[in-house]
């Protein structure tokens, strides 16, 4: 089982990121998104490691988002990660909180524990919209993200640290406003 630190829109205006778990959902082999039964959010780090635990992974999470408040994130695109099965994610404008917050728990735990795609330089700040895009449908998906031409806004309210697969929250806590 792994350990994961995110932040998480835990309110409604994740529900236009919602939305577009539904109409991603049509080019995977079943819908990705809505099966994990856990709201829109960014992932800061995923350890394996036996070594890092539930309370040093929170206390990495609550030291960096301390004096932080809820992060209004804007969302212009939809991006890809290469691989199969190929991958959707809605690509945030960079804030500073959102690199300062990754940057303090890559400081706090030694990043060799962190799956490689979350250590610093390699971390790619995302909102994932499918996981498992069909390769039948790769094309369409491809299509549907350069078509995408509007701005998503959404608020994102709660830390937490969960364990997965399947996805439980061990601990959570609200951002100020």
């Amino acid at each position: 089982m792994a350990l994961a630190i995110n932040i998480r829109a835990d309110n409604s205006s994740a529900g236009e990121i919602e939305q577009l778990w539904e109409q991603v959902g049509v080019f995977e082999v079943e819908p990705s998104m809505r099966a994990l039964g856990y709201r829109p959010h960014f992932t800061f780090a995923i350890y394996d490691s036996p070594a890092i635990d539930e309370k040093t992974a929170w206390d990495a999470m609550l030291a960096a988002v301390s004096g932080e408040a809820q992060l209004r994130i804007e969302f212009r695109r939809i991006r890809w990660f290469e691989g199969s099965p190929l991958v959707l994610w809605a690509e945030p404008a960079i804030t500073k909180s959102l690199t300062r917050i990754h940057g303090a728990i890559s400081a706090a735990i030694d990043p060799a524990h962190c799956r490689a795609h979350y250590r610093p330089g390699a971390w790619t700040p995302h909102c994932t919209l499918g996981s498992r895009i069909a390769d039948e449908r790769r094309d369409d998906a491809i299509a549907f993200a350069g078509a995408f031409d509007r701005k998503i806004e959404v608020l994102f309210d709660v830390v937490d640290c969960v364990a997965f697969p399947p996805v439980r929250i061990i601990t959570e806590q609200k951002l100020p406003l």
